[in-house]
């Protein structure tokens, strides 16, 4: 059986975290809700190695963003990284087990999550401890994880281990693995987020993303993505991964 989060029958209840949050309860004036069959629950988090444009690289304690944040989550996009510590801090909190396994079969480089250069790297991770996980993945795409701000708040405030000097890796010899990815491009329509986010048009963020006339957002993204750059570029680099091994694998399965 599974279940799907934002539909019912399940349902989202308030939560008041016993750590205090960086961020989130400035975010949410109102409170936070988490879905009511989480608490007391083992949680595998199943994330991919890329890269991406807001959090240079994502991995376990992105995967947490979709799960454990109900409605208007991009209120969070421009103090991301707090957020992610800050759902790392609940998770530890309601669950009973936490516990990821990344797959690197294939790796995505560049303006991750959907404009990225697929790798065959054939690379699986497996972690109880998020924080390092994610600072592996990190190192090997050639990336400073302590450079990167969710992993090293996290790192500084006790949710694990984020310098690679003090991880205790099992399996593969990783010390001289670099695939030299880019954490820090952006497409055109991230360019424009960070601008809102970050940049010139911060003041006008509530009025572009936190009012009735939001989905402007949703809809100028879909249109980028979906009717640009898929077309025009994506399109190509998908059908060279489906001519790899996995991708053949992935075909073929019935």
């Amino acid at each position: 059986d599974h279940i799907t989060l934002d539909v019912p029958p399940v349902k989202w209840v308030p939560y008041k975290p016993t750590a205090k949050m960086l961020v989130l309860d400035d975010v949410y004036k109102d409170g936070l809700y988490i879905p009511e069959v989480f608490p007391g629950t083992n949680i595998v988090q199943l994330p991919t190695v890329k890269t991406h444009v807001f959090t240079t690289m994502t991995g376990a304690m992105k995967n947490a963003f979709g799960g454990l944040l109900h409605r208007y989550r991009h209120w969070t996009h421009s103090v991301i990284h707090e957020t992610l510590v800050d759902l790392l801090q609940i998770q530890k909190e309601i669950h009973s087990g936490l516990f990821a396994v990344m797959d690197g079969t294939f790796a995505g480089d560049g303006p991750g999550p959907r404009a990225m250069r697929i790798h065959n790297k054939n690379v699986i991770l497996a972690s109880a401890d998020q924080v390092a996980i994610d600072a592996v993945a990190a190192k090997m795409m050639g990336l400073d994880p302590m450079s990167i701000p969710m992993i090293r708040i996290a790192h500084e405030i006790g949710l694990g281990v984020g310098k690679p000097s003090e991880i205790e890796v099992v399996g593969d010899d990783i010390a001289d693995v670099n695939w030299n990815f880019n954490g820090n491009e952006s497409t055109l329509a991230s360019r424009g987020q960070k601008l809102i986010y970050h940049g010139p048009l911060k003041p006008l963020e509530g009025a572009l993303l936190r009012s009735p006339i939001a989905p402007w957002a949703y809809w100028a993204s879909n249109v980028y993505h979906n009717k640009f750059w898929l077309p025009m570029v994506g399109r190509k680099r998908v059908n060279e991964a489906l001519q790899s091994d996995w991708g053949q694998l992935f075909e073929n399965y019935k």
